[in-house]
């Protein structure tokens, strides 16, 4: 059973940071793409970034890119996304998401909430 287990949430001010990580079993995960997608307050899903198995290739929504950097320890099977220089508008919740794109089986989630 695909197991995702997002953590690193929480409150933090405008410009702040912080490092989600999302524990994976139940698959191979090493083999795996992983994305990062997040449901903000009222929006639709949104595809924030993806990292192929290896790490080779990665792709960020224009909306985070230059701030948040996807990775991957495919030891301890663990997905990564730090996220710098946070704006009001990247309150929502994170979800890691298993394959390449938005659609992938996902974990609980974890509340990011940046004040202003």
């Amino acid at each position: 059973e695909v197991q995702l287990v997002e953590s690193g949430g929480g409150l933090v001010q405008l410009g702040g940071s912080l490092r989600l990580s999302c524990a994976a079993s139940g698959f191979r995960f090493s083999a795996s793409s992983m994305s990062w997608v997040r449901q903000r307050p009222g929006k639709g899903t949104e595809w924030v970034s993806g990292i192929t198995s290896g790490g080779g290739t990665i792709w960020y929504a224009d909306s985070v890119k230059g701030r948040f950097t996807v990775s991957r320890d495919n030891a301890k099977n663990i997905l990564y996304l730090q996220m710098n220089d946070l704006e009001p508008q990247d309150t929502a919740v994170y979800y890691c998401s298993k394959g390449w794109g938005p659609g992938g089986i996902r974990g609980q989630g974890t509340q990011v909430t940046v004040s202003s």
